[in-house]
């Protein structure tokens, strides 16, 4: 990092605490090293679990991104008002959310819709409902190469399922989508070998449902950021990075090799020093993801020598070497190690550029429903 410097405000009496600051030219910065990692922009299908902002998905489709993922309702919705060509909505529906689904395919008929399936009931659930709407349920099949969270293996089991939705009317076979966020190897070597294991599988299943189906090609959606550099090597796979839009400290750490930098920080204050050598900011729990031990929650670029004492919903308390330092107002500026959930527990982003704010932007996905 050249410039330590770069997240300081010029102007931070102008924004309460605590905050999301999202970089708007570090942003723009990770889309145009996103899109060199892959080569093209039509093999990238971003996804957008991580900033929930229009305006960023704005500024993607300014780079030639046409193609996106997202696992809600209200972000295929975000996405939609955004200007998106073609939403993947990576997420297996149940009936109430298929309806919702439907719903919003019929405000948007010029929007290439998709969602998952692994099972037959589900493939039979979305072909009866789209039947009686006069729709086609366009579907990739989800495949689980090992995480064992969602999909279904690459074997036989996949292939008979193929065929089944192959006789559904309403029901329209798109493509392979694989989620490998399991492999999260440092080493980049070893990243690779383990991806491209597993992919072994999912190419074999590709073949046969090639030879059994004519079709000339078949469609794959693969991984997160983790394995992103691993499946941009593969000019017939299309990627779907999220993280590394605003990038965090979490995958700072782990993934060398990636060049992104950070766009996403979170402002704090002082807010006591009730003890010596202690001090109180307003980060609790409600502004930071916190899912992780209390040592890595959040990285502070202008703290050192500190020690994360202890936390509650509005409170985090520091243990500082330089105490006599610090004073009450004074900011703190951190990257979270889990970008994701700390961005939906914002409203709204405060946009900064050359240390201006300039704006702020809605987190308008991060609610459960929009319109929808």
């Amino acid at each position: 990092m050249p410039d330590k410097k770069w997240y300081v405000l010029n102007n931070p009496d102008e924004i309460d605490s605590p905050a999301l600051l999202i970089y708007k030219e570090r942003v723009a910065s990770n889309i145009r090293t996103m899109v060199q990692i892959v080569g093209d922009p039509k093999r990238l299908a971003p996804h957008v679990k991580t900033h929930k902002i229009a305006e960023i998905v704005k500024m993607q489709l300014d780079a030639g991104i046409t193609k996106f993922k997202c696992a809600t309702i209200a972000e295929a919705e975000m996405l939609s008002e955004a200007g998106a060509k073609n939403i993947l909505l990576a997420y297996q529906l149940n009936f109430a959310k298929a309806k919702r689904f439907i719903s919003l395919i019929k405000n948007y008929p010029e929007i290439d819709f998709s969602s998952l399936v692994d099972n037959l009931d589900s493939a039979k659930m979305l072909n009866d409902l789209f039947q009686k709407e006069n729709l086609k349920a366009n579907i990739f099949i989800d495949v689980n190469d090992g995480m064992n969270r969602t999909g279904i293996t690459a074997g036989e089991q996949l292939i008979d399922l193929f065929k089944k939705i192959q006789q559904m009317p309403n029901v329209i076979f798109h493509g392979l989508h694989v989620y490998d966020g399991h492999i999260r190897d440092a080493d980049f070597e070893t990243r690779k070998q383990n991806c491209q294991k597993e992919f072994e599988k999912l190419n074999a299943v590709k073949e046969q449902i090639k030879q059994v189906s004519n079709l000339p090609e078949v469609k794959i959606i693969a991984g997160g950021t983790p394995t992103f550099t691993v499946h941009a090597l593969n000019k017939n796979v299309d990627c779907s990075p999220g993280t590394c839009l605003l990038w965090d400290y979490g995958y700072d750490q782990l993934l060398a090799e990636q060049p992104f930098e950070f766009a996403a920080v979170l402002f704090t204050r002082i807010i006591s020093k009730p003890a010596p050598g202690l001090i109180t900011t307003d980060l609790g729990h409600k502004s930071v993801a916190a899912e992780n031990p209390i040592d890595k929650r959040i990285f502070f670029m202008n703290l050192k020598n500190y020690e994360v004492k202890s936390q509650s919903e509005e409170h985090l308390v520091i243990k500082v070497k330089d105490w006599e330092n610090w004073n009450v107002g004074d900011a703190l500026y951190g990257v979270p190690y889990h970008i994701c959930p700390t961005v939906a527990l914002y409203d709204e982003a405060v946009i900064v550029e050359n240390g201006n704010v300039i704006d702020n932007w809605n987190v308008v996905a991060r609610r459960k429903r929009i319109t929808f």
